[in-house]
């Protein structure tokens, strides 16, 4: 049985624990805040990207970008959007999971992946997969420019790698308690169907000319789209983060109660013990008097 000083020791050892777990919870709490408002605020451009491609890709036929064009054979790229740090439940493994089930299902185990965030790299490596580009240490207040470098190398593997799909995978942001694994179509970009919301009928009016402005427009949707993923990781991420913090907070003080109690009894023990030590040694001196 351990020992008096032993629980006294684990008790400080845990009580550390929670206040680090405790100071975790605080400021993922507070970068949780703060990622939400980006999302808020990126998703109209998000949705409204993805609707003007999706609608160019249904109804645009003066030019057909390569974007445009389905594809019946051709390795696939995965974009794999996760956190660089642990410690935010099965947010990551729930996202890989998704997404190499996906990639599984329609390309084989051999597929090519472009990283963001160092559990997807760890991830890749460990699954041997094909790492055409990776990047960690995303910074929070992340931009554009900070992503470009990953979106050419997506964009290049399917333009002249001769990729058939190029799918992106995120863990999308729902409320506190709840993240969805997400992983979706980028390229060649699917058209909108009909039950998903009226589009404008006949061809858009291009100027310059078609080839220009989709030559533009459609690394811009790419980018756009990474960029969105990024932010819904990150609000994501915190979330997770500090719930996950709360129950481990919650967990070490439910740790600390317990042993606290173990704690009394075995000094209550000890107690009695050296008590009836003592009444015994004061038996045997009357006793011996005798």
């Amino acid at each position: 049985m351990a020992t008096l000083r032993d629980i006294r020791r684990h008790i400080r050892a845990i009580r550390n624990i929670e206040q680090i777990t405790r100071a975790m919870q605080m400021v993922a709490a507070a970068k949780m805040r703060r990622a939400q408002a980006r999302v808020a605020a990126g998703r109209p451009y998000a949705i409204a990207m993805e609707e003007m491609v999706a609608d160019v890709a249904k109804i645009g036929k003066e030019y057909h970008h390569p974007f445009l064009v389905p594809r019946e054979e051709g390795p696939g790229v995965l974009i794999l959007v996760t956190s660089d740090r642990g410690l935010a439940g099965s947010l990551n493994v729930n996202t890989l999971r998704a997404a190499h089930s996906y990639m599984l299902r329609n390309f084989g185990p051999r597929y090519q992946v472009v990283v963001l965030g160092r559990k997807g790299l760890e991830f890749s490596r460990r699954m041997q997969l094909q790492v055409l580009h990776h990047r960690v240490g995303i910074s929070d207040q992340v931009g554009p420019e900070e992503l470009r470098p990953s979106m050419e190398a997506a964009v290049s593997a399917f333009l002249e790698g001769g990729a058939r799909e190029v799918v992106l995978a995120y863990p999308r942001f729902r409320n506190l308690l709840s993240q969805v694994p997400t992983v979706k179509v980028l390229v060649p970009v699917p058209p909108r169907g009909e039950a998903e919301g009226p589009h404008t009928e006949g061809d858009y009016i291009y100027e310059p000319d078609a080839r220009a402005v989709l030559e533009r427009l459609m690394p811009a949707y790419v980018e756009a789209e990474m960029l969105h993923a990024v932010r819904e990781l990150q609000a994501s991420f915190y979330s997770a983060q500090m719930v996950a913090m709360r129950n481990a907070s919650s967990a070490a003080g439910d740790v600390i109660r317990e042993l606290s109690l173990t704690a009394n009894k075995v000094r209550q023990a000890g107690i009695t013990r050296e008590l009836m030590e003592i009444i015994g040694g004061a038996e045997a001196l009357q006793a011996a008097r005798r």
